[in-house]
């Protein structure tokens, strides 16, 4: 089965729904926010290859489900990934001027504007998963209740903070910085997709994902080391300019290259375990471990 999650192609039935999805989202704002609302779509429509909500959806249509059916869970988390990358990007955390080969989107639009975009981002992103999502209250609650906890204090938040504190200094800390920063919010998109899907048990998928975070992070760390600006479509060498500690500052690129290719087998060992046809989980995760932007 192996062969077959290394071979498959990106979901790119899955991507397209989900872009249609987050191209309908208006947010029905006052005629005097609508630079506001300009902001948040600004980075929110800026492309990519949605990993978090397509996660969502092949996890829903391994199950059986349709996939359409978990598109307002999946769109809550794009919403907070784009909150959490422009709040990132801002002087006062990262200082990124490029995401997505473009400005980032406090150079367009200003530091203010760009902070309050995320917020907004953030709260309508629960706004769309309560007012949209479908399927049982104790589903949707759990939902709820999943991608909450992934960004706060125990989650994404928290590992930034980590990072932006350097109170990671050991191996562990390193692994739990990038558990709580990246792998929390992957694992959530594979979670909601398994619970609002209709799945028995979550935690077989949890386990997956655990480790497909894990990855992703790994991935990053040499990307932001080797990887060429205009392909990754942002700036590179920024963990090392400000020292933050990384899989690569920490162990070098060959380890971490031997880090990923292990991370990625024990994912594709958990990916088999799961029931269905995970073919497309399959192929999101091919794509994160060879990934070049």
């Amino acid at each position: 089965m192996d062969g077959e999650h290394r071979t498959e192609r990106y979901p790119g039935d899955l991507l397209a729904l989900v872009e249609a999805y987050l191209e309908g989202l208006d947010f029905e704002p006052d005629p005097r926010s609508v630079r506001l609302v300009e902001a948040m779509r600004y980075s929110l429509l800026a492309g990519g290859k949605r990993i978090r909500p397509v996660l969502t959806l092949a996890t829903a249509r391994s199950i059986g489900a349709d996939p359409a059916s978990v598109l307002p869970a999946a769109a809550a988390l794009e919403l907070i990934h784009t909150y959490s990358l422009i709040h990132d990007d801002l002087p006062a955390i990262d200082d990124d001027t490029l995401r997505r080969g473009r400005p980032t989107c406090h150079v367009a639009f200003g530091e203010d504007i760009a902070i309050l975009a995320g917020d907004a981002l953030f709260a309508e992103a629960f706004h769309v998963l309560v007012a949209r999502q479908e399927g049982s209250p104790a589903a949707v609650l759990a939902a709820v209740a999943e991608i909450a906890r992934a960004t706060g204090v125990q989650g994404m938040v928290g590992g930034q903070y980590i990072d932006v504190a350097g109170t990671a200094v050991a191996d562990d800390d390193l692994r739990t910085l990038h558990a709580l920063k990246t792998g929390r919010l992957i694992a959530a998109a594979v979670v909601c997709g398994a619970v609002l899907g209709g799945a028995d048990d979550a935690d077989p998928y949890r386990a997956f994902a655990t480790e497909l975070g894990l990855l992703f992070q790994i991935v990053d760390d040499i990307l932001d080391e080797t990887g060429e600006e205009a392909e990754l479509g942002k700036s590179v060498g920024k963990d090392r300019a400000q020292q933050k500690m990384t899989y690569v500052s920490r162990f070098g690129v060959a380890v971490a290259e031997r880090l990923a290719a292990e991370a990625y087998e024990r994912a594709l060992t958990r990916l088999d375990a799961l029931p269905g046809d995970s073919a497309d989980l399959g192929a999101v995760t091919a794509y994160i471990r060879r990934r070049r932007r």
